[in-house]
C-alpha cells in the first residue's frame, strides 16, 4: 500500500518541478529582452533610464539603466506568469565601444570622462564672518 501511494506522488512532484523550471527558463528569456534592450538605447546626456517592456498587455520586463564613471550599469528583471528573475550588468566602456554600442570619442576622452569633471568640481562658497 505504501508503495502505491509512492509511485502515485512522485509524478507530480516531478511534474511541478519541471513547470517552475520552464517557468524560470521564461523569465530569464524575458530579463534578456530587457538587457537587450537597454543596450540598443544607450542614452548620450542622462544618466539613468527606466522602462517597462510589455508585449500583449503583459509585463515582460523592467529594466534599469545607469551610467557609472567607466561603463554602465543594467538591472533588467524578467517577468513570467508569477515567475521573476533578476539579472544586473555592468558592462565597462572600453568594451561597449568595442562590441559597437557605443562610438570611440575622438577627442581622445572616454565619453563619461565629461561627467566625471562635473562630478568633481565643488562649488566655492565665501564664509561669513561673526563680527
Amino acid at each position: 500500500m505504501k508503495i502505491w501511494l509512492i509511485l502515485l506522488i512522485l509524478p507530480t512532484l516531478s511534474f511541478a518541478q519541471s513547470t517552475t523550471e520552464e517557468n524560470m527558463d521564461k523569465a530569464f528569456q524575458n530579463a534578456k529582452k530587457g538587457i537587450y534592450w537597454a543596450l540598443s538605447n544607450i542614452p548620450e546626456k542622462k544618466s539613468s533610464v527606466s522602462n517597462d517592456l510589455i508585449a500583449d498587455d503583459k509585463l515582460v520586463a523592467s529594466v534599469r539603466l545607469e551610467k557609472e564613471i567607466f561603463g554602465i550599469k543594467i538591472e533588467s528583471t524578467g517577468v513570467y506568469e508569477s515567475t521573476e528573475i533578476k539579472v544586473r550588468l555592468f558592462k565597462s566602456t572600453d568594451k561597449l565601444i568595442q562590441e559597437g554600442y557605443l562610438r570611440p570619442d575622438t577627442s581622445g576622452t572616454k565619453p563619461q570622462a565629461a561627467e566625471v569633471e562635473k562630478t568633481q568640481k565643488v562649488k566655492k562658497t565665501k564664509k561669513k564672518s561673526g563680527r
